[in-house]
């Protein structure tokens, strides 16, 4: 049943996301690959309420291989499947320019996303997108 349940959510969350990305003209597109994705001040200075939380880290790692893996890669190296033909393609988790950002950045990023990165501020928890924070601080080279 439970194996059933997570077929159907990760369905779901895939036609959402095939739904989201659909909604992006090409202009879009070209606007998001125009530079680097900053953030707003405001999001550095976001605290991660969950901050060396193993168990967090832990529910931070089945969340990403439900949501996240089929993009960015099951190491995070930005080499989903799904990802292959993503332009610009998935971040690469492992690399300091990532690793380097501040905790508030990469929650900021996920919450509000940036074509063709979908925006997961309405589909996951404010605590869920927290522990992927924390799950993604652990895939440094």
């Amino acid at each position: 049943m439970k194996t059933m349940f997570n077929a159907v959510l990760i369905g779901s969350i895939l036609a959402g996301a095939i739904v989201v990305l659909s909604a992006f003209t090409s202009a879009d597109v070209a606007k998001c690959q125009a530079g680097s994705w900053v953030v707003p001040a405001s999001a550095n200075s976001l605290k991660n309420p969950l901050i060396g939380n193993e168990s967090s880290t832990s529910k931070g790692k089945k969340l990403y291989k439900q949501m996240c893996a089929i993009c960015h890669g099951d190491s995070g190296k930005g080499d989903g499947v799904a990802g292959a033909s993503l332009n610009p393609r998935p971040a690469n988790f492992t690399t300091v320019a990532v690793q380097s950002q501040t905790d508030g950045a990469i929650f900021w990023k996920m919450s509000e996303g940036k074509a063709p990165m979908a925006a997961y501020k309405e589909f996951l928890s404010e605590t869920e997108r927290w522990e992927l924070v924390n799950y993604i601080r652990t895939l440094k080279k």
